[in-house]
């Protein structure tokens, strides 16, 4: 694996982030520790608690999302508004 673009870094554990810093660092958690698809989900961030909202395609994906996004530091808590997609 290539060192030269880490996808974690301990400035990544600032606990003191903006909102939009805080939201792009659960999104990006996301995108690469889980295995969710996350096209359609949105996250938004205020003084460190997280609204999740969109759809994943999994039932189960709804509470991973949410235990992820509860494991980044600086996330107070969160309010998961994800559903699940409906079965075409």
């Amino acid at each position: 694996m290539s060192t030269e673009h880490p996808i974690y870094s301990h400035r990544d554990d600032d606990p003191h982030l903006t909102d939009d810093a805080l939201a792009e660092k659960v999104m990006h958690f996301l995108r690469y520790a889980t295995q969710i698809d996350t096209s359609e989900i949105s996250v938004i961030a205020l003084r460190g608690m997280v609204v999740l909202s969109g759809e994943v395609p999994r039932e189960a994906d709804i509470a991973a999302a949410g235990e992820a996004a509860a494991s980044v530091i600086g996330v107070v808590s969160v309010e998961n508004r994800l559903t699940a997609r409906a079965a075409d």
